[in-house]
């Protein structure tokens, strides 16, 4: 899932070398936190989230295949 969320946000930024995607796992949820430069905060969220969720979309639907709970978070 890391590789995924690397992968789109790495295509979304002007500047890809800031991407840091790190995971950590919890009993029932596995959690991915995406940190970007806060020159690109907006390139992934998109205007009224909309490219943000559907990044959640993608990796959620990969994580059911997966048998499994995956919750991207945005940070700055």
């Amino acid at each position: 899932m890391v590789e995924l969320v690397e992968a789109i946000a790495k295509s979304l930024v002007d500047n890809p070398d800031a991407v840091e995607v790190k995971e950590i796992e919890g009993r029932q949820t596995t959690v991915i936190e995406l940190k970007v430069s806060p020159d690109d905060m907006g390139k992934v969220i998109g205007k009224q989230g909309r490219i943000a969720k559907a990044l959640r979309t993608v990796v959620k639907a990969a994580a059911t295949k997966a048998d499994k709970k995956v919750v991207v978070e945005i940070v700055q």
